[in-house]
Order: C-alpha cells, then sequence, then structure tokens
C-alpha cells in the first residue's frame, strides 16, 4: 500500500496492518543465534599511556585474530566498534569452540611481547532469540551478551544458562557457575558460568601462602611478576607482592623474584633474582632458568614463604560452584 493511502486507513485497519507487519518480521527474520561479543580489557587506561597509534594497533590485532578465527568455526563478524567485536554463530559449540581458539591464539602471540603490551580479551557467550537480516542482528539477546561479556575478567570466557544448555557434555564439565551477577541495564541479577579454556591439569588457578594461610587468585595475564616490591617509580612492579607475616623475614624475598609465564604447553616459573633463592618442589631455580607449574607444586622463596598452586575447583573463591 503507497504511504499517501495511510492517513485514508481507519484505526482498525491499520493495526491488521501493523499486525500483519509484525508476523512478516517475525516470519522473515526472527531466529536464535549463538551470539559472542569479546572485549580488550583495560583499552582506555592503554590509550592513555601509550598513545593512539598503539591503541589502534591493539584493537586490529584484536581484530584480525577475531576475523580468523570466527570465520574458521562457522561464524561471521556483525559488528567491530571502539574495542569491542560482536559475532554469531548457528550453535553454542561452534562460539564455544571459537572463544577457546581465540584465547589460545591470544596467548601464543602474548608470551612473545612485553607485558604491558599483551592483549587481554574478555568473552561472553549468549544463545538466544534475535531479528536478522543476515546483515544486522538485534534483539534484547543482543545487549544480555554484551553485559556478560562486561562483566568477564581478562583471558576469561563467560557465559549465560541459555548457552550452557546448548553445549555438548564434553564442553559443559569445564564450566563452573558464578553467583548471580547485577548487569547493567538488567533488571535482575544474571546466573552466569565461566568456561574454563586452559586443561586444569596443565593450569592452576590460584595459589596458597601457607605461612599466613592466605589465598590468591592467579591474574588473569600471560606474564605474572612475583616479588616483594610494590611499585617503581609509582608504577606497579610486581603482579603479586610477596610479604611474611614477619616483617623481619622480608628481605629474604627479593623485590623481583620470579615470573610466571603461560603458553600453550602450561605455566612456567623463570627465576628473575640472583640472590634470593626460589625453590619448586625441592630443586633450586636459578637465574634465566625455568620450572614448570602444575597444580599441586609447591614453591619456597628465600627459605621464608611457602605458595601451593591448586586448580580452580579446590578450595578457592566462594562465588564459584559447581552447580550444573
Amino acid at each position: 500500500m503507497k504511504h499517501e493511502n495511510f492517513d485514508a486507513l481507519s484505526l482498525t485497519e491499520l493495526i491488521r496492518l501493523q499486525n500483519e507487519l509484525s508476523e512478516i518480521v517475525v516470519r522473515r527474520f526472527k531466529t536464535t543465534l549463538a551470539l559472542l561479543f569479546s572485549d580488550i580489557v583495560k583499552s582506555t587506561e592503554y590509550f592513555v599511556r601509550f598513545g593512539n597509534e598503539a591503541g589502534r594497533k591493539l584493537q586490529q590485532r584484536h581484530f584480525d585474530l577475531l576475523e580468523q578465527i570466527v570465520l574458521k568455526h562457522g561464524g561471521r563478524i556483525v559488528d567491530t566498534a571502539g574495542d569491542g567485536g560482536f559475532s554469531c554463530f548457528a550453535t553454542a559449540e561452534q562460539a564455544a569452540e571459537a572463544s577457546v581458539q581465540l584465547q589460545l591464539a591470544l596467548c601464543k602471540e602474548n608470551i612473545n611481547r612485553e607485558r604491558e603490551h599483551q592483549l587481554l580479551v574478555r568473552i561472553g557467550i549468549h544463545y538466544g532469540t534475535v531479528l536478522t537480516d543476515n546483515v544486522l542482528v538485534a534483539g534484547d539477546a543482543v545487549n544480555l551478551c554484551a553485559r556478560v561479556a562486561a562483566s568477564g575478567e581478562g583471558a576469561g570466557i563467560r557465559l549465560t544458562r541459555e548457552a550452557f544448555a546448548e553445549l555438548a557434555g564434553a564442553r559443559r564439565v569445564c564450566c563452573r557457575a558464578l553467583a548471580p551477577v547485577k548487569l547493567r541495564g538488567i533488571p535482575r541479577p544474571v546466573p552466569t558460568l565461566v568456561l574454563e579454556w586452559r586443561d586444569p591439569k596443565l593450569f592452576p588457578a590460584a595459589f596458597r601462602i601457607e605461612e599466613t594461610s592466605s589465598v590468591c587468585p592467579l591474574p588473569s595475564q600471560d606474564i605474572i611478576g612475583f616479588g616483594r616490591l610494590q611499585e617503581n617509580d609509582d608504577m606497579p612492579a610486581n603482579d603479586v607482592v610477596l610479604a611474611h607475616p614477619d616483617p623481619s623475614q622480608n628481605q629474604r624475598i627479593s623485590r623481583w623474584q620470579f615470573e610466571l609465564r603461560r603458553d600453550a604447553e602450561g605455566l612456567f616459573l623463570r627465576q628473575v633474582s640472583d640472590g634470593s633463592i626460589t625453590e619448586v618442589d625441592g630443586p633450586t631455580v636459578n637465574k634465566g632458568e625455568r620450572a614448570q607449574i602444575k597444580p599441586g607444586t609447591k614453591v619456597r622463596i628465600g627459605g621464608v614463604l611457602t605458595l601451593s598452586f591448586f586448580p580452580a575447583n579446590t578450595g578457592s573463591r566462594s562465588d564459584e560452584t559447581l552447580a550444573y
């Protein structure tokens, strides 16, 4: 019907026409998709510290890897804006596999970069109803997925219950339930899960300081500095600051003790200090040498501090339970 005839229609006729158009929209464009949002962690701080050119290069590294991996796993890029990417897939399993492969690719690339130039990406996955013309994708499901991604931590993959329900059994056992989280623009807290993409037999998730019984999650980046020094030239010196409960023993811990480095084969300790001794399950690791750190490994520092490493689901954080 031509536009100039609309004014001649009665209210009843307009409502009937509106209903007919709504039915056509639903019939032609409504479908269910797996949605994936990926977002660079702390990109604003990176732009401020290193400038626009370096920040834009960081974004492009993200987009290039994302495009390569999404296409390989049967998805398509819907949009890239700022430091985020939006992709869609026919199945949640495809989205999950693409997410894992993206994190593995980033891990491999980051190991050759200085810590401050590593690219950390958090990912959110949701499975829900959308409207799409195979170009644009719209709907509440899109907004929810973006919020789930934003709630995540660096190098993490979070997913909704709807996405979890669509995964294969082998993938489900790699998921951990989180306490419901309040998401911006969503009226009620949303239950989410973490998809553990690292092999739990190779990669510990946390450590306990035996002398204090303190439990600390491992930071998400692929190079983690451990040492006594907290700041150097007004910048953080170590990602994990080590301290003994007896202050008189702290001098036996080096200002820069060691680094933990993640790569595809596992987590490795690289000794930095040539003064304070680091022992891994007994043997001493000399400066420049490395030793693998697995769940169950004990690291002794300066003869005064002991770190015990364990996987994600053992004696750690209260907000994480295997509820599914």
